[in-house]
C-alpha cells in the first residue's frame, strides 16, 4: 500500500519538489528519486512484485545513497529529520566513516573539528567507527562538515543501521581481498627465496632473474595490499600529525627502497627483503582483519538488541491482513499479532488477551499477561495468544529503539581514564619515529647498512598506540552492551568509571524501597458526607496524577465500587504540586489532597483527634493522605506499601562494601523510620519536598562526597540529575528515566549492586588492558632497538596486543553468564 506523500519504493517522506512520477504496469506511483523509481521497474520487469509486501531478509528498503558529489543534499530539513531528531539550530548527528581504523584518527579528527567555528561537540567512537558531531546549523551546513571531514581522509555519511552493516561488510571484503593477494603474494615468493637460499644466488643470471621476479611481485603487493596503511600515513601527513599508519608506511619503504638499492647495487653485497616484505604486509593484514572480527564480534550484544526489532508487520485494512514494512506504519494503525511472534511496534492492544514475554527488555524471562488496554513493547514476544495492535510508536522512537539509541551514545562516551589515555596518543608515534631513526643511526656506526635498516624498521613496525587507543572503549563498549541486554542499561561510559568509587548511596522510599503499589487499607471521613460519593470524587481527582499514591486511591476505589475509568466523575482545574498534593474541581467543589503540613499553609485547620490518629497510623508505616472540599478537612485516607523483598539485602551488601546509604523520602518521619528499620537501620531524611532532595544531595556532594542517587519518580528527577551517579528504576516516569545515568529495565532493586560490580569489573579490565599495552611496548621496543627482533617477528607480534586487549575486554561478556550470576547469589546468602 502507498502512502500518500511518500516513495512507493522506500516508503520515506517525498522531499517537496523531488516528486517523480512513473507508471509501473499501467499504474503510476510516486517516487523520491530517480532510483527508487528504475529499481522498481527492473523488479516489476523480472516478476517479482511480490518483493514489495515482504522485505528480503528482514532488510528495511531505503533508496540508493546519495553520491559524494551531491554532499549538498544533506542540507535540506527534510533529509536530516532522518538522521537528526530535534531540527532547531543546534543539531546533533551521527556519521559513519570506515576510514577510522586507530586511536590516532580519533585525536586527529577530534582536534580538526574542534578548531572549526560553529561546531559544538566532536566525539569519535572507535570501536564501530562513529562520529558524533553536535554543531549551529543557523551558522554552519552539515555538507561543509561532511567536507571537511573528507578533506582530512574521513568520507562520513549519516548513520544508517543498515547501511552501517553494509559499510562494515563491504570493509571486510575489500580487506580479504588484499590479505588474499597478500597471501597469494607470499607463496609465490617464498619459492624464490627457497631456490636463492638453495644456491641460485651463486648464479649472478639466476639471482638477477629471481630479483626481478621478487621486485615485481612485491611492487604490486606494496601498492594494492599495502595500499591502506599508505593512504592512512598520508591523510596524517596532510593534518601535520604523525599516527600508527605512518610508521608502517615507513617501515614498509623502507624496507623496499633498501632492497631495490641492494639489487642495482654494481657491488652485488647485501640481501634484498622482498619477501620480508610481503610476509609482514600480509601479517598486519592479517592482524587488522582479525581485530575487525573480535571488535564485532565483543560487540554482538549491541548488535542482537537492534535486530530484535522485527522488520515486518502484518496490517489490518478493511479486515484483510497485509504483510508490510514497519517503516510504512503510522500511528493509529491497526496490526495483527499471532502466537509466537514478536511485537514489531510499540502499541495497546485493542482485541485479545495473551501472555507476553518481555525479557529482551527487563532481562527476566518471567511472563505476563496482557489483556485489552495494555501496552506493548516492539522487540517482546506474544507467547499464545491472537492480538490486535494499536500502533503507538515505530523503529527508534520505540522503547527499543530509545534504549539501542541510548547504548550506542554510551559506547561512544569517554570515561575519565580515556581521557588520560588520549593525551599520550599525539606523543605516541613521535617518539616511535625517534627510536626508529637513533636505532638506525646507533647501529649505522656500529654495525652495517642492513642491520641498522632492519633494526630501524623493526621499531617502526614493533610500537602500536591501538592498545591504548582500544583500552577503554572496547571495555565501555562490551559492558554497555551485555548489561544492556540483561535489563541494566548504562546511558554513559563515564558512570562506569565513576559508580565503583561512589561513597554515599540515597535511596527514594515510595516505589524504589518499597513496591511502590500503595493499597488503601482504611479511611476516616467526617460524618457529614456521603461516603461513596467524596470517595469517587477523590479518585476522580487523582486518577489525574502521576504519583504512586494517586494512582493507588484512584484503582482502589474504583476496584471497590466496581467501576472502570469512565465511571469517574470530570475534573476541571487539575494541578499536581510536587512534594505537596494535588487539586482540583469535581461538580463545583475544589478539592485539595495531600500532606498536613500543605493544608496548613493552605489555612485549613486540622482537628487534634485526627492528628493523633494520623501520629498512630504513621507510626504502623502507614501513609496518610489529608483530604479538604472547599478548604474544609473532610477525612483521612491511610495507605500501606509493601517492602521490596531485596531491599534489605541490597542495603546489607552495599554496608558490607563499606558503602553509607541514606533513606531519602517525603513522608512523615516516623514511617520513614519505621521502613527504615525493616531493613535493618540506615540514616534518614523524610519530610522533604523535590527542591530538598537537590539540596540534600548538593549538601553531600559540598562534604567531599561522590554520592548516588536511586528513585523512579517525577520529584526525584532533580536530585538524580544533581547526583554523581543517578540510578532509576524502569517502573519509574519518563522523565526519572531521562535523568538517570542507569535505567534497571529488569526493576530489580538488586541491579543496584550488580551494575555496582559491574562498575568494578570494567575498572579492572581498562587497567589490564592499559598495564598490558605498556608492558608490550615496554618489553618489546627495547628488543627491537636492541636488534634482536626481526621485521617479520615485528610484524607477527604488533597485532597481538590489539588482540589482547580486545579478548580481555570481551572478558566482560562472562559477567552475565550463569555461572557468575549463580556465584554472586551465593555470596549474597551468606550474610543471610
Amino acid at each position: 500500500m502507498n502512502l500518500e506523500g511518500s516513495c512507493f519504493h522506500c516508503g520515506q517522506a517525498i522531499p517537496e519538489g523531488d516528486l517523480i512520477l512513473k507508471k509501473v504496469n499501467e499504474q503510476e506511483h510516486s517516487f523520491c528519486c530517480h532510483g527508487c523509481a528504475s529499481v522498481c521497474e527492473v523488479i516489476h520487469e523480472a516478476g517479482m512484485e511480490s518483493f514489495y509486501r515482504r522485505t528480503p531478509e528482514g532488510e528495511l528498503l531505503s533508496p540508493p545513497p546519495p553520491p559524494n558529489k551531491d554532499i549538498d543534499f544533506f542540507d535540506y530539513d527534510e533529509v536530516q529529520s532522518q538522521y537528526v531528531t530535534d531540527l532547531s539550530d543546534r543539531r546533533e548527528i551521527t556519521l559513519m566513516s570506515d576510514a577510522i581504523h586507530c586511536a590516532a584518527c580519533v585525536w586527529l579528527i577530534e582536534h580538526t573539528m574542534a578548531k572549526e567555528d560553529n561546531i559544538l561537540l566532536t566525539m569519535v567512537n572507535f570501536t564501530n567507527k562513529r562520529i558524533k558531531i553536535r554543531w549551529d546549523n543557523s551558522q554552519l551546513k552539515l555538507s561543509s562538515i561532511i567536507k571537511k571531514l573528507n578533506s582530512i581522509g574521513y568520507d562520513a555519511t549519516p548513520y544508517d543501521a543498515s547501511a552501517s552493516e553494509e559499510a562494515y561488510r563491504k570493509a571486510n571484503r575489500d580487506l580479504l581481498y588484499r590479505l588474499g593477494f597478500a597471501g597469494f603474494a607470499m607463496m609465490n615468493v617464498t619459492w624464490f627465496s627457497v631456490a636463492l637460499y638453495t644456491g641460485a644466488s651463486d648464479d649472478h643470471e639466476f639471482k638477477t632473474y629471481f630479483y626481478w621476479l621478487q621486485l615485481i611481485i612485491a611492487t604490486a603487493t606494496l601498492l594494492y595490499s599495502g595500499l591502506p596503511f599508505f593512504k592512512g600515513a598520508w591523510t596524517s601527513i596532510k593534518a601535520k600529525t604523525v599516527g600508527m599508519d605512518v610508521s608502517i608506511a615507513l617501515g614498509l619503504l623502507t624496507t623496499y627502497f633498501y632492497s631495490l638499492w641492494v639489487m642495482v647495487d654494481a657491488s652485488g653485497d647485501g640481501y634484498v627483503y622482498f619477501n620480508t616484505l610481503i610476509d609482514f604486509i600480509f601479517l598486519l593484514l592479517i592482524g587488522r582483519y582479525f581485530e575487525a572480527i573480535s571488535k564485532n564480534k565483543a560487540l554482538d550484544s549491541t548488535r542482537r538488541l537492534m535486530d530484535l526489532q522485527p522488520k515486518v508487520a502484518r496490517q489490518l485494512v478493511d479486515g484483510e491482513e497485509h504483510v508490510v514494512p514497519v517503516r510504512r506504519l503510522m500511528k493509529g494503525d491497526k496490526l495483527l499479532v499471532k502466537p509466537g511472534e514478536q511485537f514489531p511496534v510499540d502499541g495497546v492492544i485493542l482485541s485479545g488477551e495473551s501472555m507476553a514475554n518481555e525479557s529482551m527488555l527487563t532481562g527476566e524471562s518471567l511472563e505476563i499477561e496482557k489483556t485489552v488496554g495494555d501496552r506493548v513493547s516492539a522487540g517482546t514476544l506474544n507467547v499464545d495468544g491472537t492480538l490486535t495492535v494499536s500502533v503507538e510508536k515505530t523503529l527508534q522512537d520505540t522503547q527499543l529503539g530509545h534504549i539501542v539509541h541510548m547504548v550506542e551514545e554510551a559506547q561512544g562516551s569517554k570515561a575519565p581514564i580515556q581521557s588520560s589515555v588520549d593525551k599520550i596518543m599525539p606523543w605516541f608515534v613521535s617518539v616511535t619515529l625517534s627510536l626508529a631513526l637513533g636505532s638506525f643511526i646507533f647501529w649505522f656506526f656500529n654495525a652495517d647498512l642492513e642491520f641498522a635498516v632492519m633494526t630501524a624498521t623493526a621499531v617502526l613496525i614493533i610500537t602500536c598506540p591501538c592498545a591504548f587507543g582500544l583500552a577503554t572503549p572496547m571495555a565501555v563498549a562490551v559492558a554497555t552492551g551485555v548489561s544492556a541486554k540483561n535489563g541494566i542499561l548504562v546511558k554513559n561510559g563515564t558512570v562506569l568509571e565513576t559508580l565503583q568509587s561512589i561513597q554515599h548511596f540515597v535511596f527514594d522510599k515510595t516505589g524504589t524501597l518499597t513496591k511502590g503499589k500503595m493499597k488503601l487499607v482504611d479511611y476516616q471521613l467526617i460524618p457529614e458526607e456521603n461516603e461513596k460519593s467524596l470517595l469517587l470524587d477523590v479518585a476522580s481527582i487523582e486518577q489525574l496524577s502521576e504519583h504512586s499514591l494517586g494512582r493507588a486511591i484512584a484503582e482502589n476505589v474504583r476496584e471497590s465500587f466496581g467501576l472502570s475509568i469512565k465511571g469517574l466523575k470530570d475534573v476541571e482545574g487539575f494541578k499536581a504540586l510536587p512534594g505537596k498534593g494535588v487539586r482540583g474541581s469535581c461538580e463545583g467543589a475544589e478539592f485539595q489532597i495531600g500532606t498536613a503540613k500543605w493544608l496548613t499553609e493552605l489555612g485549613i485547620e486540622l482537628s487534634e483527634s485526627l492528628q493523633m490518629l494520623a501520629q498512630e497510623r504513621a507510626e504502623l508505616a502507614q501513609t496518610v493522605i489529608w483530604v479538604a472540599k472547599q478548604k474544609r478537612l473532610v477525612g483521612l485516607l491511610f495507605l500501606e506499601d509493601e517492602i521490596r523483598p531485596e531491599a534489605a539485602e541490597l542495603i546489607q551488601r552495599l554496608k558490607e562494601k563499606g558503602k553509607q546509604v541514606t533513606l531519602l523520602s517525603g513522608d512523615l518521619q516516623v514511617v520513614a523510620d519505621c521502613v527504615a528499620r525493616q531493613l535493618g537501620g540506615m540514616e534518614v531524611i523524610a519530610e522533604v519536598l523535590p527542591e530538598d532532595k537537590n539540596k540534600v544531595i548538593q549538601k553531600l556532594q559540598a562534604q567531599g562526597q561522590k554520592v548516588a542517587m536511586v528513585g523512579d519518580g517525577v520529584n526525584d528527577a532533580p536530585a538524580l540529575v544533581r547526583a554523581d551517579v543517578g540510578i532509576a528504576l524502569g517502573s519509574g516516569t519518563d522523565v526519572s528515566m531521562d535523568s538517570a545515568d542507569i535505567v534497571l529495565m529488569n526493576n530489580e532493586l538488586m541491579a543496584v549492586d550488580t551494575a555496582l560490580e559491574l562498575s568494578t569489573r570494567t575498572l579492572k579490565t581498562i587497567k589490564q588492558n592499559i598495564i598490558s599495552s605498556f608492558a608490550y611496548n615496554i618489553v618489546m621496543v627495547p628488543l627491537a632497538v636492541a636488534g634482536t627482533l626481526t621485521p617479520l617477528i615485528a610484524a607477527i607480534t604488533m597485532p597481538l596486543s590489539s588482540l589482547v586487549v580486545i579478548g580481555n575486554a570481551a572478558r566482560i561478556r562472562s559477567f552475565f553468564s550463569q555461572k557468575a550470576i549463580n556465584k554472586r547469589r551465593k555470596g549474597a546468602k551468606q550474610w543471610m
